[in-house]
């Protein structure tokens, strides 16, 4: 067991060097995948405000105070809590509110995942800070053999190119410099289109992009995407592009959720190819 006692210093995604906090530290997440991976950390008893989006693991999550969506943040509610330690992401928190908070929380964590191979560092970073090296370590392990798995199969696999869908009214897309980008390309899945000026730009169905696709995915979050869809779709793509719903939790969420989001990801390129040969 971790013995949570100071340590060296650690450097999250802006270049800032934490030291190492004790049990009486008091966290505020607002990133629910960084949620799920502090309690998978052992550090839920630890963390007294988390956003409306954080529900992963469910169970556990109930008895944290919610502080607001992940754009949309109750300052004067994250007072009253008198944290030591925020974590933030920068994707997902706006830089105004998150200078905000910084104004009376000693400890801003920023994380900045861009791809899966991010994971095992983010796990340290937050295992490091929080007393937690040893679990940390653990699902290090973890994440290496199914991320090896996956890496040696897709060695095998043609590669594809895939639009991932996150929204519709406008449509929205990822762009290749994402983190769902580049989870997907672990397992030979290139996002359309290959250039955009914006990380989650919105597009139209212009024909051109319709050609450069070979599969449609479409993100159960944040956009709930059904079966109307899927029809919808498949009006405006050729019949050799196959359009399916993915459980977007799995594919978007870095931190402990990328252990079964890999698996998840090899089990389902793997029955797309079964489909289609």
């Amino acid at each position: 067991m971790s013995t949570g006692l100071p340590g060296p210093e650690l450097t999250d995604a802006l270049g800032i060097s934490h030291p190492a906090a004790g049990p009486e530290a008091r966290i505020v997440s607002l990133v629910p995948s960084l949620t799920e991976l502090l309690c998978d950390l052992g550090l839920a008893t630890q963390l007294v405000g988390r956003t409306g989006f954080c529900i992963h693991p469910r169970e556990v999550v109930k008895g944290i105070p919610k502080v607001g969506g992940t754009k949309d943040i109750r300052i004067e509610r994250i007072r009253e809590l008198a944290p030591t330690h925020l974590v933030v992401n920068k994707d997902e928190n706006e830089k105004p509110t998150v200078e905000k908070l910084a104004q009376f929380i000693p400890h801003i964590v920023a994380t900045f995942p861009c791809g899966p191979l991010d994971n095992p560092p983010l796990y340290r970073l937050l295992g490091g800070i929080f007393g937690r090296a040893d679990r940390a370590e653990t699902l290090c392990q973890a994440f290496q053999q199914v991320f090896g798995e996956l890496e040696h199969m897709a060695r095998d696999w043609p590669r594809e190119r895939v639009l991932y869908l996150i929204w519709k009214a406008p449509w929205m897309t990822v762009s290749r410099d994402t983190y769902i980008s580049g989870f997907l390309a672990a397992a030979g899945w290139d996002t359309v289109p290959a250039e955009a000026g914006a990380r989650y730009p919105r597009i139209s169905l212009a024909p051109e992009l319709v050609a450069d696709t070979d599969r449609v995915l479409l993100s159960s979050e944040p956009y709930s995407f059904g079966e109307r869809h899927v029809a919808e779709l498949k009006a405006l793509f050729p019949p050799r592009v196959g359009v399916q719903i993915v459980e977007g939790d799995y594919l978007s969420w870095y931190g402990s959720r990328a252990i079964p989001g890999l698996a998840y990801l090899k089990a389902l390129r793997q029955e797309m190819l079964r489909v289609r040969s």
